[in-house]
């Protein structure tokens, strides 16, 4: 009987997992068949980057800001709490690199918040000379297009609200290890589906992407600014959200970033998932709570398993399966134009039972790790801060990253 009761519901759940490939699919089509913004619209800007410690490949992604083809002009600020910050030398072998280019690196000392990013990145706005901003983590690569493309949706539109905020998909660059290419493969086949489809279902986006914010200096006056958001973890989707009640459009654009995934060890790649799921349950707890119904594959599998392997079972999971792979690819590899997503296609399986048990982890306490540094959660805040890695699962390299993906 239990085991009948449990094939029952592991049916239900994975036709709602296919359900759920089915709407993903058409929302992706929906975005590639929108509208595109007016071009042409290029107001000088700032780019503001806070950064933390030096991770390989930052001088790189540093130095795909400093060769965009954008005819306006445009600043870079980098913001560090200390001057003896790792980062600082790449920053001035920047600047050497670029002497045509205005670079600047800004202490930013104070603490206004206990997140670390959006606490750097309040000091660096009174610093910076345009109406446009764009924040953009320490470790993103662009292309030479990006600012063009970031600030099209900026141009007025008759009888439109006016856009308060751009973000932008990003893919994942691997590092080697099973964790890091566990990560990327889910940014560019899950987490991308997930952004495009709650695009369609809210028919406009209400939050960011930390990747990359463009905003104003309206839409962040309109909200009180940054410094309230360092108390939040998930502080992308709370700039967003608070600049689409502002009344402002959020708009998506027609640019693809990329970020580097460290080379985790399997417990690191745990804990930076688990950040992630805790800030985002405590951000959208409804639409976080039915992501329980998208995990189709895993649910597949399970009734597979519960079913002793019936031949209905494995039907349903070969068909489950050819929809997942074809919503990889669409999304993965034809909007994110993420080639990695072909090489290990084959550990889309694992990662999506990895994801759900993730999923159901995230409810087991409110506590999250963030390099060496143990935050605990009171919805969405962060309330306390303190030395320690808090999971059973073994203590990883710290990450100095800032970003929250």
């Amino acid at each position: 009987m239990f085991a009948t009761v449990i094939e029952a519901i592991t049916t239900l759940l994975t036709l709602a997992g296919l359900a759920y490939y089915l709407l993903a699919l058409w929302s992706a089509r929906s975005f590639l068949r929108r509208p595109r913004f007016p071009a042409g619209f290029a107001p000088p800007v700032s780019i503001l980057k806070p950064l933390h410690g030096a991770e390989p490949g930052m001088l790189e992604a540093f130095t795909s800001h400093c060769r965009q083809n954008y005819p306006a002009d445009y600043e870079i600020l980098f913001g560090v709490s200390s001057l003896d910050d790792p980062a600082v030398p790449l920053v001035q072998q920047l600047q050497a690199d670029f002497p045509e280019r205005s670079i600047r690196l800004i202490a930013t000392p104070e603490v206004l918040g206990l997140n670390g990013k959006t606490s750097n990145v309040a000091q660096l706005v009174p610093h910076a000379r345009y109406e446009h901003l764009v924040i953009s983590d320490a470790d993103i690569h662009v292309g030479p297009h990006e600012l063009l493309r970031i600030l099209e949706p900026f141009s007025p539109v008759e009888g439109q609200a006016p856009t308060g905020l751009v973000t932008a998909l990003y893919s994942g660059r691997a590092h080697g290890t099973l964790g890091s290419k566990l990560e990327a493969l889910g940014i560019a086949t899950d987490f991308a589906a997930g952004v495009l489809t709650a695009r369609f279902l809210d028919r406009r986006l209400r939050f960011g992407l930390g990747s990359t914010l463009a905003v104003t200096r309206s839409s962040l006056d309109a909200i009180g600014g940054l410094a309230p958001i360092s108390e939040y973890l998930a502080d992308d989707y709370q700039i967003g959200s608070r600049i689409a009640d502002a009344g402002f459009r959020v708009e998506l654009a027609n640019e693809i970033v990329e970020t580097e995934v460290p080379a985790w060890s399997f417990p690191g790649f745990w804990r930076h998932q688990i950040r992630w799921a805790r800030g985002m349950r405590d951000s959208r707890r409804a639409g976080f709570a039915c992501l329980l119904l998208s995990y189709g594959l895993a649910w597949a599998f399970l009734n597979l398993i519960a079913s002793g392997l019936s031949v209905t079972a494995f039907a349903l999971f070969s068909l489950t399966l050819l929809v997942r792979i074809s919503l990889a690819l669409g999304v993965g590899v034809g909007i994110i134009g993420d080639r990695q997503v072909l090489r290990d296609l084959w550990l889309i399986l694992p990662r999506d039972l990895i994801a759900l048990a993730l999923w159901a982890w995230s409810y087991a306490g409110d506590t999250v790790a963030w390099g060496n540094e143990r935050l605990v959660l009171r919805k969405g805040k962060i309330v306390a801060r303190s030395a320690g890695v808090p999971s059973p699962f073994s203590p990883a390299a710290p990450d100095n990253e800032l970003g929250s993906q």
